[in-house]
């Protein structure tokens, strides 16, 4: 069954999520990625940054509240069991930090069909507690059949 575009320009709560930073070394470590901004306390003092700063895909942490929102949306009726992730694209503005307060505000950009299978495009807009940009991001889902 078609997804309706009739959702386009639906858009969800704003999300609020508080980076902590063994959360920020949690996903550093989950990701497998060792730099040592997003794990040595010591190293990342000393760096420009001043402490230890978020990789920049941290932004699927702090905007999967709205996703998730998306996803279970009981108008939309996605067939989850037929979802699958097809692209996601991304703007980057500001470092995230321990203690930043992040925003997110969603909005469904896209409902198309193609080849028998609907696109739903979410677009996500995140910035901190000074109001500055940390990610722009389109999330593109494929529903399958």
């Amino acid at each position: 069954m078609a997804v309706d575009p009739k959702f386009i320009g639906k858009k969800y709560p704003t999300h609020v999520y508080e980076v902590g930073k063994e959360k920020i070394k949690e996903y550093a470590r989950a990701i497998g990625d060792n730099n040592p901004l997003f794990l040595d306390d010591e190293k990342a003092k000393a760096s420009k940054y001043g402490g230890i700063i978020a990789p920049p895909m941290f932004v699927v942490v702090y905007a999967a509240g709205p996703l998730g929102q998306m996803f279970f949306d009981g108008e939309l009726a996605l067939n989850f069991m037929m979802l699958v992730h097809g692209e996601q694209e991304f703007e980057f503005g500001e470092v995230v930090r321990p203690g930043d307060v992040i925003t997110t505000e969603s909005e469904i950009a896209e409902i198309y069909e193609k080849k028998g299978k609907s696109f739903v495009t979410m677009e996500t807009i995140s910035k901190n507690q000074q109001g500055q940009l940390t990610a722009n991001a389109r999330w593109t889902f494929v529903i399958r059949g």
